[in-house]
């Protein structure tokens, strides 16, 4: 089942409150080609008391889960070289438990979704723009609950 989550009106990164968190920090690995885009999500996250690392390509974000495993990967469905739901589906299959979050910009991406879901591989997507508060709600959400 595929949930899709519409966003608020633009925010900007100064509303993200910085979270002051000494505890745990969950590894969230976000991927976009748009370097701006892969950086301000990462940014918001590390503000809220993420651990969140950019990537800018599906071959990189490979080579940095490898490197740091993440529990979340936040990625575009859009990227060079490799969809993001190709992304999403090999990282699961080197770590099962890493959640996944799609975002697209593209009516194309649903196409792409319903045949990953065909083959088993559920996922939620956002459009984009992403607004922080619906980010935030549906990392905490997941990243917190007793299944993550």
């Amino acid at each position: 089942m595929m949930t899709e989550i519409r966003n608020s009106p633009l925010a900007s990164i100064d509303e993200v409150p910085m979270a002051d968190t000494g505890a745990y920090r969950p590894t969230v690995l976000v991927v976009d080609d748009e370097s701006i885009i892969a950086d301000t999500l990462t940014e918001i996250l590390s503000r809220s008391g993420y651990a969140a690392i950019a990537a800018y390509d599906g071959a990189d974000a490979l080579e940095t889960a490898l490197l740091s495993p993440p529990r979340l990967l936040i990625t575009d469905v859009a990227l060079p070289g490799m969809s993001g739901i190709e992304l999403a589906i090999q990282l699961r299959r080197i770590f099962p438990e890493v959640r996944a979050l799609l975002f697209s910009g593209q009516a194309s991406t649903t196409d792409m979704l319903a045949s990953a879901r065909s083959a088993g591989h559920h996922f939620t997507l956002l459009d984009k723009p992403v607004h922080p508060a619906d980010l935030l709600a549906w990392v905490s959400k997941n990243l917190n609950s007793p299944s993550a």
